[in-house]
């Protein structure tokens, strides 16, 4: 027996006895605003498919606005390192956004990982774009250079990108405007 549902019967197509609400979510919210778990196997195109769909849904919550304009903007945590965003040129359904840290040294500033994402609105999608060529940490160096076949390099770049939003979003990372009180 589930908890939360009583006995029920159904005699001549009529409902006999009490039942009670199937859903146990106490707030149910629409699909495409809920992160999704990986029901499918990791490496195939339904499974990125999907985590481009998690990447989207931990954008907007790191973002707030989607549909913001083009700028230069710096988030900041306690927690953690300035995030720093820049949102491009992008169409009525589409944005471009590169989110980076920037660390110093002796030639300037250094954008690491540097990843640029793709934004598709109307999808509601994100995929990597594209990530910085040169790359200081060597694990990420080695991650970048790891996969031959197009499919498993998305994984991996896509994979970055869900990791490092949970990271963000979990050391209170946000761009989202506060409303005057």
């Amino acid at each position: 027996m589930v908890p939360g549902l009583s006995q029920c019967s159904f005699v001549n197509g009529v409902l006999h006895g009490r039942a009670k609400s199937l859903c146990y979510i106490r707030l149910v919210v629409t699909d495409s605003d809920m992160v999704t778990d990986c029901w499918v196997r990791p490496g195939t195109l339904g499974g990125l498919i999907s985590l481009y769909e998690s990447n989207f849904i931990k954008l907007a919550a790191l973002l707030g606005e989607l549909d913001r304009a083009p700028g230069q903007f710096v988030s900041h945590s306690r927690q953690d390192l300035s995030l720093h965003l820049s949102v491009e040129d992008g169409s009525r359904y589409t944005k471009l956004l590169r989110l980076t840290y920037l660390f110093d040294d002796a030639d300037g500033a250094i954008a690491e990982p540097d990843l640029v994402v793709r934004l598709y609105l109307d999808a509601r999608v994100a995929e990597v774009a594209a990530w910085a060529e040169t790359r200081r940490h060597a694990t990420l160096a080695a991650l970048a250079g790891l996969y031959d076949r197009e499919l498993d390099r998305r994984w991996a770049c896509n994979m970055v990108l869900s990791k490092w939003l949970d990271y963000l979003l979990e050391n209170g990372h946000t761009y989202a405007v506060t409303a005057a009180r």
